[in-house]
């Protein structure tokens, strides 16, 4: 998630593909690498954890398997599962912007984000859809916060997760818009975006790769897009700040991290081997037809990147009192 737009240097690779090898490629772990998805099975995390893990296979001869470990808190439970491997490059794990977000909300967890990982690599990003019923009377979000204050106690808002990207852009529209309705969490997005579209739920913020399918069934009406700019993939949703609020930019993105302590070598040679993957023009243009952006970085990049995260995320947490009961 990003509240205001930052400049990031991140070092990346060029596109040109690896060849494949035969057997084990140079630097990487002589057995199964498996990347964890700390999510059922379906969802984005997963749908870019299993792209990913093809192409890796393809490109360097190695065998790339993803596991689900859905144990619930955020996705922190298959995330200390990583954590608590042997740091030798064959467990890893991908996950989204919830990762840097779960350990601010729950003090039942004692990781460290920045501290406890190897960093790898960023993957990618992608905007958010803020969504309401089609029966709302509203077109614009300046038009629905104004019927939330003459009714706050009609409209339901709702979040598929405590700490996701979509929670916390909910929470900041509405610190701006300056209403104190109380936002549901919902165990998923299923869930959620199936109340949304029966009507139980006025204001939900999501990815756009699962909330575009609703928009365009006319189940869910799109009020605007968590960019600066329009997306491509549905240019006539305006922009948070076409849409009556001040300009806002708040994403979901992707990373990959494995146990602290993988020797710097091999930590390197997995980043560039996922670097080019992301870099190259197919699997980029997978990434864009599923609504992300490619954005590889190098550990360092992904490190410096983890800690400005934390530091957006801080503030909004606080200010809506964001606790794990």
């Amino acid at each position: 998630m990003r509240a205001t737009r930052r400049s990031l240097m991140l070092s990346t690779l060029g596109a040109a593909a690896l060849p494949a090898t035969h057997g084990v490629a140079q630097g990487l772990p002589d057995r199964p690498i498996t990347i964890v998805v700390p999510f059922p099975p379906g969802g984005s995390v997963d749908g870019v954890a299993r792209m990913l893990a093809t192409e890796l296979g393809a490109q360097t001869g190695s065998t790339w398997v993803v596991e689900n470990r859905a144990g619930g808190a955020g996705g922190a439970v298959g995330s200390a599962h990583v954590m608590r491997a042997p740091p030798d490059g064959a467990t890893l794990l991908l996950n989204a912007s919830i990762h840097v977000v779960v350990p601010l909300i729950n003090s039942n967890i004692t990781f460290d984000v920045v501290n406890d990982f190897s960093h790898i690599a960023l993957l990618a990003e992608g905007p958010l859809l803020v969504l309401t019923h089609p029966s709302v009377p509203a077109n614009t979000l300046g038009e629905f916060f104004a019927l939330v204050r003459q009714d706050p106690r009609r409209y339901n808002f709702a979040t598929t997760g405590l700490g996701s990207a979509g929670h916390l852009t909910v929470e900041l529209l509405k610190q701006r818009a300056g209403v104190s309705s109380e936002v549901v969490a919902y165990r998923g997005a299923g869930p959620a975006l199936a109340d949304l579209a029966a009507g139980n739920i006025h204001l939900l913020a999501d990815p756009i790769l699962s909330a575009l399918q609703l928009v365009r069934g006319g189940r869910a009406k799109a009020l605007a897009v968590t960019t600066r700019q329009r997306t491509p993939l549905a240019p006539e949703i305006p922009t948070v700040a076409e849409s009556g609020l001040d300009p806002l930019e708040m994403v979901s993105w992707y990373g990959l991290w494995g146990p602290k302590g993988i020797p710097q070598p091999v930590t390197e040679e997995l980043s560039r081997r996922v670097r080019t993957v992301v870099n190259s023009a197919p699997f980029g243009e997978r990434l864009r037809a599923m609504g992300f952006v490619p954005r590889a970085s190098d550990p360092a990049g992904l490190r410096a990147f983890v800690e400005s995260e934390i530091a957006t995320a801080r503030p909004i947490v606080e200010a809506a009192g964001i606790r794990v009961q």
